[in-house]
């Protein structure tokens, strides 16, 4: 192996939970060790050492060939002064990839063997080509139960773990799937303002139009250091940030950064990821929602009983107090379908503006109130009430407006985005189904939850009665390119089906 060194030139490339290294064609060390694109290399000095895959660059402008250019990434992650010198030699293949294969061949893997691929996956030595790999492997119902418990022990291992020194730290989670759905923003400042300990830390949108923290993220601050939440929860009962600053879980968030533009979103990765979140994150009670629809994740009622005999057998082996609420999934929840029509949405509900949607509230206030019966101090069918009492009370959206002066509040503007086409009804009738993958699908494409004020507003729900050319939904966009797929698809299939009474979908869920 050479001992020459290269100068570290950082570029400033965001490559997203991967680090990447770039080396000049011309360079003496490429030619000689026989380097390849996307193989993986290990950069050292000092003691100091990165793993990264390697790209192969022509243009001097971009790295030199006496240089070694890291992505923002890597730089970070080796924490070397930029011009510092480097060696540069092959990386060893993770041995754990050995279990990847195995599972590829449907072999059921051990707990070590779990432990070897996610700490293989922290340490970034797996490209993302080879998380792909794992999760296709680990994908559909590949994973029996017990192979899911040691997925998500393995996963709560990787990181970090918070300790609150409370006897009941609690927390909700919806497995999405139904656009709009933004409750966690609800049940947080109610329960908080109850004075039970929520601190909620949220992914951003995997598949979504929006999540939790990207509709946070229009009326505060998320990306939070560990301190700085700390200090919130403790002030404040609670808070909504994003999780990612906090390393809770650090793999489930690279493995996201793959399911992201795969549209992967697997039940077995699901349950490992949610639960290792929470339980990283200190909570000690939990509610988990399963909405149930024909558009939405979960389809049919056995589907949602099985998943929840899941979360129950994976929190019980992790002590952690799971309750599973399964829930109408036949439509969007509230009337907004991205970052800032959710925050509007959220807001109206705060303030008890007779506009605010009903569907939202209700089922907020059932979640807040299941949370509620938590506490040892309240009897059981009584949480509901409490809830309703701090919300109509205002209590709630003061304790929301703390949240957002204690994370860093944002000028607040719950407009939508300046592109607005609506989509009409074509015949008269009444609505009688709303699919909830396209309205995600045509809000995705409008821009969200990247353009914050993009997405879809709906005006009619299941039941509405509508005549030929009333608006269904107004889709919203400040790209044109972006706004004209959006109308396309919307164009080809608008998610709604005009029918009459009888033809409604009937919920599954007595709710």
């Amino acid at each position: 192996m050479s001992n020459d060194n290269l100068q570290i030139r950082r570029i400033a490339i965001d490559t997203y939970h991967e680090n990447v290294a770039y080396m000049h064609r011309e360079c003496g060390i490429y030619r000689a060790e026989g380097f390849q694109a996307l193989s993986k290399i290990l950069v050292s000095t000092n003691g100091s050492k990165v793993l990264a895959v390697l790209n192969v660059v022509d243009d001097s402008s971009i790295v030199l060939p006496g240089e070694l250019g890291l992505s923002e990434q890597a730089f970070q992650q080796f924490n070397v002064a930029e011009g510092s010198l480097v060696t540069v030699n092959h990386a060893e293949n993770p041995k754990s990839m050995d279990a990847v294969r195995r599972k590829i061949n449907g072999e059921r893997l051990s707990q070590d063997d779990f432990n070897s691929i996610t700490n293989d996956i922290v340490e970034t030595r797996y490209s993302k080509m080879e998380m792909a790999a794992f999760l296709v492997a680990t994908g559909q119902n590949n994973l029996d139960r017990d192979e899911l418990f040691f997925l998500t022990r393995a996963m709560l291992q990787s990181g970090d773990r918070m300790n609150w020194h409370e006897s009941l730290v609690a927390d909700k989670h919806c497995i999405g799937g139904i656009p709009g759905n933004r409750t966690s923003m609800l049940v947080v400042p109610i329960v908080a303002a109850h004075g039970m300990l929520i601190p909620k830390t949220s992914s951003r949108a995997i598949t979504s139009p929006a999540g939790t923290a990207d509709t946070m993220e229009v009326l505060a601050e998320v990306n939070l250091s560990p301190d700085q939440l700390h200090n919130i929860v403790r002030q404040e009962r609670g808070c909504l940030a994003w999780g990612g600053t906090a390393k809770l879980a650090p793999v489930d968030d690279m493995l996201i950064s793959v399911e992201r533009p795969l549209g992967i979103d697997s039940q077995g990765q699901m349950v490992a990821s949610i639960l290792s979140k929470k339980l990283a994150a200190g909570s000690t009670h939990l509610i988990i929602d399963i909405p149930v629809g024909p558009t939405a994740k979960v389809r049919q009622m056995n589907q949602a009983l099985a998943l929840r005999k899941l979360f129950e057998f994976v929190g019980d082996r992790l002590n952690i107090h799971l309750e599973v609420m399964i829930t109408d999934g036949r439509q969007p929840v509230g009337r907004g379908i991205g970052p800032t029509l959710e925050a509007r949405d959220i807001m109206q509900v705060l303030q008890n503006d007779p506009d605010a949607p009903f569907d939202l509230r209700q089922k907020s206030l059932q979640l807040a109130g299941r949370i509620i019966e938590f506490d040892p101090d309240v009897r059981g069918g009584q949480g509901y009430a409490i809830a309703r009492d701090i919300l109509e009370s205002g209590r709630a959206g003061a304790k929301m407006n703390a949240l957002i002066r204690a994370q860093g509040s944002k000028p607040i503007d719950l407009h939508p985005g300046s592109l607005c086409h609506e989509v009409v009804a074509e015949r008269d009738g009444v609505v009688t189904c709303i699919d909830n993958f396209q309205m995600a699908k045509i809000a995705r494409l409008a821009g969200a939850p990247k353009i914050k004020k993009a997405g879809v507003d709906l005006l009619t729900k299941l039941g509405s009665e509508v005549k030929s050319g009333d608006t269904l939904y107004r889709i919203y966009g400040e790209f044109p390119t972006d706004f004209r797929f959006a109308k396309e698809l919307a164009a080809q299939d608008s998610g709604y089906t005009i029918g009459n009474n009888e033809q409604i979908i009937k919920s599954l869920i007595a709710f």
